[in-house]
């Protein structure tokens, strides 16, 4: 192969999503663009739905830039159909459907992606909620399991419990054999955890979670808490968690700043990681697919677990779909419809 294969002639321009200034979410503007142009092992991917993520709001702000070489255009995951294949790419063929996390450039008709980080869209899932799928299960995946080691009967406790990452983490974790608890800040949030197989939500704003983990656990504590607060939430952690526990920081939206007794990690034999994803190799994301597809994406296509959808946006009003997302009201994913 010397070159890119297309199925056909392809477009020279595309619509996509552009951050026109750090700001709001009306920073977010259509504007036509080339296609991406394929690189080595590449598949160009005609996208029809995108997922909206937490780190898009803040590429939208200007505190999470895009990594050298990525596409300056948010968006972190599609579904779509392979529509070109770049040199050496082989392991698609023009016309599957597939889903991708990107390290970019997502909020646009086509995408380029690595092979290695693309996926089959399950069967029976429609492509909005195959967009749903990569950002959320990637991270949990490498977060929860591998970083985390988390075994079956653990507990695992998920803050923000009815977020994407949240809705994802319990489904997977209790259909894998482990025991989850999550925090949460409404009562109809709760609600919705606990239907998916949380064994408790705590409401935050009403409840002490470190007491309640406590109770629910009889003494034990968390083996494994997966944390996008930070702030505060650091030295709770520390009480909440179990001898041996793995705590696993994935943002910090409470603060990157803590102040925690350091004692009580050593006494306590606690282990307290974190990642980011986006920066993170080809090669490191394509050795989460290939996890993800012998582990979970079985249980997806029988429907034993499955994306939580809150709301869908066409792609021009991505804005609403950012606006949505501050609000904070949102339970489960969002998405674009690209098509």
């Amino acid at each position: 192969m010397t070159g890119p294969v297309t199925a056909e002639t392809l477009p020279d321009r595309m619509t996509a999503i552009a951050i026109t200034e750090p700001g709001g979410p009306r920073v977010l503007k259509p504007e036509r663009r080339p296609l991406p142009q394929l690189r080595a092992g590449e598949i160009l991917i005609h996208v029809r739905a995108a997922g909206v993520n937490r780190p898009d709001v803040m590429q939208r702000k200007g505190a999470y830039p895009a990594p050298p070489g990525a596409s300056d255009l948010p968006g972190l995951e599609v579904s779509g159909t392979v529509a070109a294949l770049g040199e050496g790419a082989e392991r698609w063929r023009i016309g599957m459907d597939v889903c991708a996390l990107t390290p970019g450039g997502g909020y646009a008709e086509y995408v380029a992606v690595h092979e290695t980080n693309a996926l089959p869209v399950p069967h029976g899932f429609t492509f909005t909620e195959a967009a749903a799928l990569p950002e959320t299960f990637f991270t949990v995946w490498h977060n929860v399991f591998e970083r985390g080691a988390l075994k079956p009967g653990e507990f695992l406790l998920v803050h923000g419990g009815s977020s994407g990452i949240g809705t994802t983490a319990i489904q997977l974790a209790t259909q894998l054999g482990s025991k989850v608890i999550v925090t949460a800040g409404s009562a109809d949030k709760c609600a919705a955890c606990e239907k998916l197989g949380a064994v408790r939500a705590i409401n935050y704003r009403m409840e002490d979670f470190v007491a309640v983990v406590k109770e629910v656990t009889e003494g034990h504590g968390a083996d494994v808490i997966l944390d996008m607060i930070a702030g505060d939430y650091v030295a709770k952690n520390y009480h909440a968690a179990a001898v041996d526990g793995r705590i696993v920081q994935i943002a910090t939206q409470g603060g990157a700043v803590a102040s925690t007794d350091f004692a009580r990690l050593m006494m306590k034999r606690l282990t307290h990681t974190g990642s980011t994803l986006r920066p993170r190799s080809v090669e490191f994301k394509g050795a989460i697919a290939s996890a993800l597809e012998t582990n979970a994406w079985p249980l997806l296509a029988e429907r034993r677990i499955a994306p939580v959808m809150d709301m869908i946006f066409p792609l021009t009003e991505a804005w609403r779909a950012h606006e949505r997302m501050e609000e904070g009201e949102h339970i489960g994913k969002i998405v674009l419809d690209v098509a």
